[in-house]
């Protein structure tokens, strides 16, 4: 216990002194929510992962998907990493910096407001961005209740309240500069974290050749397999699991929804240059092989663990947020502190860009236009300090409460918000022919599909319900763009000019003549 709680203390401190020294680089709004647009590749790239990657997947994501799918859910890791990360740096991070420069916008919100020429899209995406945003902070609250379960003998609403006093204290402190110069910390310790954790737990159960020989001779779940594959044997051990369509509706939630988030897509605008755009590209996905790819990884390996009376709920069926807890829990007291360390660290990073981005979207998105004086700058910044505070109140009172089930809420809550979000905001970057009454369509569509599949599921899985929502999206809005009236061109040819602006670099940077 004295080595579990020493390793929190420590990290405790570095986080709040971190909020402490960044205090003088969030002077005013564009410090306190972009860091200036000053930030350099390996801190961007962090702070993409692990606001990516909190304890609903080490925790949630990794227990369900592993126990259904045994090795195969590997997938969703490489599918975070290459599409999640990535072909959303590659395809979103350059134009999102230059068009979200171009506009002054600070959030997505704002971007669809000043994009689309509609003040009334940018509120109502600020409502849609802060109503969803609420039940991703219970899932990460949720996911941290198992593993202080399992970790320590006191209430774990202590360490909740711990917890985010220090998250609001660094964030209200510092803004976005500290919050990214955490989430380099805290990846850190992630990637440490992960592979001494992955390493133990397989060595207890013989090394990885005799783990990978025990998964495939456990017997297939009927309650997890199609039909066709009914009765297989080893099928937990095998390329693409029991259930493949299934695992690619998790692939399309977990990686695409990325292009769709707003805490996710406000790292970009905070990017300092073209080169930090180009490294934070490799640096990110190398991140989102190793977190990503080795929380699922780890996972796969659940079954090997069905003996312990521990991952069964009261009627006999598996509690899915248990069992990573309790693959954990025969590992020495210094690994198991790492290993409450990184998910904090997980956790934290996410908390934090979350709440950032509510209050910074609550105030620029929806009190600021609805006021009819104009709101001093300095009369923002502490408006959304104290918003930080509002939502980390919030965050709190819902996790002494959580809801039971990780996965099934995150479906909802990626599902609305990217389904909403995702395709109108990645064809605005590219096209000039999208209109506003096209983003009306997706927001209606991200938003109403979900709350209506959540009273009456037509799709019975929230995930695969989310992964249609937002192919639909891409499908919706250029049809309805094209048969709607066109935003004024003379508007949006200026907006476009910021791709096409000619500068001048080193030859080092060109291969012209």
């Amino acid at each position: 216990m004295v080595i579990k709680i020493a390793l929190l203390v420590v990290f405790f401190a570095m986080m709040l002194g971190v909020g402490i020294y960044s205090r003088n680089k969030a002077k005013n709004v564009n410090d306190y929510v972009l860091g200036g647009r000053t930030v350099g590749p390996w801190i961007s790239a962090f702070a993409f992962g692990t606001s990516y990657f909190s304890s609903v997947v080490f925790i949630g994501y990794a227990g369900q998907f592993g126990w259904k799918f045994g090795l195969a859910s590997t997938w969703i890791g490489l599918g975070n990493a290459f599409i999640g990360s990535l072909l959303a740096w590659m395809i979103l991070g350059r134009r999102t910096r230059l068009m979200s420069q171009q506009l002054d916008a600070k959030t997505m919100p704002e971007y669809f407001g000043k994009r689309f020429d509609s003040k009334a899209l940018r509120i109502t995406g600020s409502v849609i961005a802060f109503v969803f945003l609420v039940p991703y902070t219970a899932g990460v609250y949720n996911g941290l209740s198992r593993l202080f379960g399992m970790a320590f003998d006191i209430d774990y609403r202590i360490c909740v309240i711990v917890m985010a006093a220090l998250t609001g204290a660094y964030v209200v402190i510092g803004g976005y500069m500290a919050t990214a110069l955490n989430d380099f910390i805290q990846g850190i310790i992630m990637l440490i974290g992960i592979v001494l954790v992955i390493g133990a737990v397989l060595a207890g159960k013989g090394g990885f050749t005799e783990a990978v020989k025990s998964l495939s001779l456990v017997p297939t779940d009927p309650s997890v397999t199609t039909e066709a594959l009914a009765d297989g044997q080893g099928l937990f051990a095998s390329f693409f699991g029991p259930d493949p369509l299934a695992l690619l509706g998790v692939v399309v939630l977990t990686s695409l929804g990325t292009w769709g988030l707003p805490q996710m897509v406000h790292k970009f605008y905070a990017i300092k240059d073209e080169k930090a755009v180009k490294t934070g590209t490799v640096v990110s996905t190398f991140f989102a092989i190793v977190i990503a790819g080795g929380c699922y990884f780890l996972g796969g390996f659940g079954r090997l663990f069905s003996s312990n009376p521990e991952i069964y709920k009261a009627d006999g069926s598996v509690a899915f947020d248990s069992i990573v807890p309790t693959m954990l829990s025969s590992l020495p007291d210094i690994l198991i502190g790492i290993v409450v360390v990184l998910v904090f660290s997980a956790s934290m990073s996410t908390l934090s860009s979350l709440v950032l981005t509510s209050s910074s979207t609550l105030t620029l998105d929806l009190i600021k236009p609805l006021m009819k004086k104009e709101m001093k700058e300095k009369t923002q910044l502490r408006l959304m300090q104290v918003l930080v505070l509002c939502f980390i109140v919030i965050s709190v009172v819902l996790a002494f409460n959580p809801p039971t089930f990780i996965a099934q809420l995150m479906g909802y809550s990626w599902g609305a918000l990217a389904g909403a979000f995702l395709a109108p905001f990645m064809y605005g970057l590219y096209s000039k022919n999208i209109t506003k009454a096209a983003v009306w369509a997706s927001y209606i569509l991200g938003v109403g599909f979900t709350v209506f599949n959540m009273f009456v599921p037509v799709i019975k899985s929230p995930i695969n319900a989310g992964a249609i929502t937002m192919i639909a999206g891409l499908i919706i809005v250029p049809i309805v763009s094209a048969i709607t009236p066109k935003v004024n061109r003379e508007k949006v040819d200026e907006m476009f000019k910021c791709y096409d602006r000619t500068v001048v670099v080193p030859e080092t940077e060109n291969l012209g003549k």
